[in-house]
């Protein structure tokens, strides 16, 4: 949850829960990601992570979007915000280096990768200050290729995410209603593919969720629109009031905000500009900036960057440590439930077992 959602108090409160807190250091600074840090440091003495974007590729087609500026002119109207120009070069590494420096000079136990897959030489420079690392991966292929170079875990996000997809190389070909694979299925193909553990990314809410990805084969799982409502986040409360307002009943993959697919509850933005935003991160992504902050300081919510996974409208408004020890009861509970189940089904009669191809049908109806 780059941009502010992740902050210290966040990850302070799910890591003093039992969790393992995450600080996002997506679109800041190295400086500004140290910082936060040694905030979080001061808050907690529990395990915690940091998330990096890895460097993009320069702008390869500026026409595109100076075409989506014009596209974008009643909203800089509308707003009273002028667009800012563009360099093709802006924010394309996300200060990566500076920030692989920082983490190496003073480790923090866990560090995770979105947008691809970092060399062998970084990784092993992480192993060698025991820092644990974690690539996200959206297909199996993703999931060797974070093996190969040396990851310790891989983080298989679900087409049901919300914010941007973690895919290590942005294909607009790829684009549509079938895109993406969801994620138990996509834990199954990375399951047979890899031999380091797999963390579980993608709409899950409950702990009931999180028992079934583990039956399904994950390691750990992994939560961020489930935490977005939480008092700690530092989503916008606008934001945090779309989750479960009946007005966004849906959510989308789209491109309007940023230019690399993002999960988005459905808004006027959306709507009006996501079949025209060209595949140009992070371009978009600054093109659009001056607009949202706009948005949101109006209270206008339809013109706001509404990430959201699609179990959105299941998100509960308790303290984040809270919700850590609500998660944790629900999952034990599935897990009780599932070996009463296991333990009756032993015990039925022959022919009132589960078959091939039906697996549970019969013994969860005794």
């Amino acid at each position: 949850m780059a941009g502010g959602v992740a902050r210290p108090e966040l990850a302070a409160a799910v890591s003093g829960a039992g969790g393992l807190g995450f600080l996002a250091a997506g679109y800041k600074t190295a400086d500004g990601m140290y910082q936060e840090i040694k905030q979080l440091r001061g808050l907690t003495d529990r395990p915690f992570g940091v998330n990096l974007f890895m460097p993009q590729p320069a702008l390869a087609d500026n026409a595109a979007v100076e075409v989506y500026r014009e596209q974008l002119a009643g909203e800089s109207a509308w707003y009273e915000t002028p667009l800012d120009d563009i360099d093709p070069y802006e924010g394309v590494d996300d200060g990566y280096e500076a920030k692989l420096a920082i983490l190496r000079e003073d480790p923090v136990p866990v560090v995770s990768f979105h947008f691809g897959c970092p060399s062998r030489a970084v990784l092993d420079g992480f192993a060698k200050v025991g820092t644990f690392t974690i690539v996200t991966a959206t297909t199996a292929a993703e999931a060797q290729a974070a093996q190969w170079a040396g990851a310790d875990a891989v983080c298989v996000q679900g087409i049901e995410a919300g914010g941007h997809q973690g895919t290590h190389r942005d294909d607009p070909q790829a684009d549509g209603t079938g895109a993406g694979v969801g994620l138990l299925s996509l834990i199954g193909q990375v399951r047979e593919a890899v031999q380091i553990p797999i963390v579980a990314a993608g709409g899950l809410m409950r702990g009931s969720q999180i028992a079934a990805v583990l039956a399904a084969g994950a390691s750990m799982a992994q939560l961020g629109t489930a935490f977005l409502v939480t008092p700690e986040s530092g989503a916008n409360p606008l934001h945090k009031q779309a989750m479960t307002n009946p007005l966004f009943t849906r959510t989308e993959l789209t491109r309007a905000f940023s230019g690399r697919p993002a999960r988005s509850l459905v808004n006027r933005f959306l709507r009006e500009h996501g079949p025209y935003a060209p595949a140009a991160y992070p371009a978009v992504h600054h093109l659009t900036s001056g607009l949202r902050k706009a948005a949101a300081k109006t209270g206008d919510a339809q013109g706001m960057a509404l990430w959201a996974g699609q179990g959105h409208r299941m998100a509960r408004q308790l303290p984040a440590g809270q919700l850590v020890e609500v998660l944790v009861a629900e999952l034990e509970a599935a897990r009780a439930g599932s070996v009463r189940e296991d333990v009756r089904d032993s015990a039925a009669p022959e022919s009132y077992q589960a078959g091939p191809g039906l697996p549970g049908e019969l013994g969860g109806a005794l």
